[in-house]
């Protein structure tokens, strides 16, 4: 893409090409007059407000407005000859903006959206809706995506270039695991990605609280966070993710991983039905237009592992949120978004309830590619884990015989304790890779765990503190240098002391 100059103001287009404002159906306005317009066409209205054309007729032109107010019948609108763009560059980093790229003040008040500024000013724009990059530009994923959450890297791992829709009930974790796996990338990696966090018709609390959180833990100078809350016009709510992708994309003509975190298409999937059905479009399924898969299939194929001019490899990572209703995956958006995607991760409220974190359902969820990123001693781990959840499942369901139980199918049910307890993580507690392999090795050869003392939580929390020192991260990436189970096994009886002395002191 190439430099211009930021949106001109109402009274600087010389076009002759003015509309009238004849009816307004809030987000909606319908303009007489306007002459050769095209579909997607930016109108700037009196006081500098912007709109986009969404349907033509005859005479007249639906424009989706992106700002509540001051439109109304009499108010002229000029095209532009123009589509939507926001400005791009290293400067955002950092930055909390709406999807026009305005910078919004961190108390959120007295903000202005819509409105054209800077003129004159030489800026570089992306659009923010483009064809997606075709499949000669796309390379094989292969590389890991490393979350922090052992449950994640463990069953369902993921892959630079992957998109994994994250869906569950409301309140069940889903938006805490994006914060978790952003903080993973952002501390846990010799080479960072660019962390774009799109917040979809958020409350304004809940905004306030994501910047806070991610300054907090210093992440927010490699991130940009493109928001926009409940209150906002649907029109501008509509382009918050297609704004996200158009930064990364910008990130990714220049050299630079992304991973874009989307929260969450169903909200953007409600705010676009109710600018269909205000544009009286013909209502599908739940009342949704007919183009809601469209609509996210060309969001979410933007995203992947793409070959460079260089002879390298960019990927946008794409992590969608959806919200389900009681546990039914059946739900439209979500089929849709389930066949658009690469695997899905399935936060269940029944495991939520029982005190579990995070309350991912492992059986039912899916990775598609990531699995063929791990290496091999991953792959090895991955295997012996999900064989032995299988046998873990089915002595519970015989458990209830209680003395007649095998020798065998007790130790299994001690040890399926001791790896749900593993799996039993908190969200601000990311776990290196190393330090993650180490200990699941040593509660699988009943080295912790057992002392009461020293429960694996504290274990946990102990290696991860000890992490910050470079010897133990030598010694544990020694460790972690073999390609198969037994190999770790062998490793981690060698040097058992250091280790569990490891584990027991902070």
């Amino acid at each position: 893409m190439t430099g211009g100059e930021i949106m001109k103001s109402f009274v600087d287009y010389k076009s002759k090409n003015i509309g009238i404002v004849t009816e307004v159906r809030f987000p909606l306005v319908k303009v007489k007059g306007l002459k050769n317009a095209f579909l997607n066409e930016v109108v700037v209205f009196e006081h500098n407000r912007l709109g986009q054309i969404y349907s033509l007729e005859d005479s007249t032109a639906d424009v989706l407005v992106f700002y509540k107010g001051l439109l109304q019948t009499g108010s002229k609108g000029v095209l532009t000859g123009e589509k939507l763009s926001l400005p791009v560059g290293r400067q955002m980093l950092g930055q909390l903006i709406d999807p026009l790229g305005n910078p919004l003040d961190k108390d959120r008040i007295k903000r202005e959206i819509g409105e054209v500024g800077g003129i004159g000013r030489k800026v570089e724009r992306y659009p923010l809706e483009v064809k997606p990059l075709g499949i000669g530009k796309r390379a094989r994923i292969k590389k890991s995506l490393h979350t922090g959450i052992s449950m994640v890297d463990f069953l369902v791992p993921l892959g630079c270039g992957q998109r994994e829709l994250i869906l569950g009930d409301r309140k069940t974790g889903k938006s805490a695991l994006l914060r978790s796996i952003a903080k993973a990338q952002l501390t846990c990696n010799d080479n960072p990605p660019v962390v774009i966090y799109a917040a979809v018709g958020k409350r304004q609390s809940e905004i306030k609280a994501l910047e806070e959180f991610f300054e907090k833990e210093g992440l927010l100078k490699n991130m940009v966070m493109v928001a926009t809350s409940s209150f906002d016009s649907p029109g501008l709510i509509h382009l918050t993710p297609f704004a996200a992708m158009s930064l990364a994309e910008y990130f990714r003509d220049n050299g630079k991983d992304t991973l874009v975190l989307l929260d969450d298409l169903s909200t953007h999937a409600r705010f676009y039905r109710e600018i269909a059905l205000l544009a009286r479009r013909f209502p599908g399924r739940d009342s949704y237009p007919g183009d809601i898969f469209y609509t996210h299939a060309r969001l979410l194929e933007r995203a992947g592992n793409f070959k460079t001019d260089r002879g390298d490899e960019i990927s946008i990572t794409c992590l969608p949120l959806a919200e389900t209703l009681e546990g039914d995956l059946t739900g439209y958006i979500t089929t849709n978004l389930m066949g658009v995607t690469d695997g899905h991760i399935f936060f269940d409220s029944n495991i939520f309830y029982k005190g579990r974190r995070p309350a991912i359902n492992a059986p039912l969820s899916v990775t598609r590619v990531g699995k063929q990123t791990q290496g091999k001693l991953q792959k090895s781990i991955s295997r012996i884990v999900n064989d032995f959840l299988i046998k873990y499942e089915t002595a519970q369901n015989i458990s209830h015989f209680g003395a007649e139980l095998t020798d065998e199918t007790k130790q299994i049910l001690i040890m399926g304790e001791k790896i749900t307890e593993f799996f039993d993580q908190s969200y601000n507690l990311i776990l290196p890779q190393d330090a993650e392999t180490a200990l699941f090795a040593l509660i699988w050869q009943r080295l912790i765990g057992d002392d009461p003392r020293f429960p694996i939580s504290v274990c946990r929390l102990n290696l991860v503190k000890n992490y910050t020192h470079l010897h133990v991260q030598g010694l544990l990436a020694q460790l972690s240098k073999v390609e198969d189970m037994d190999k770790l096994l062998a490793n981690v009886l060698k040097k058992k002391e250091e280790l569990i002395k490891l584990c027991q002191t902070d």
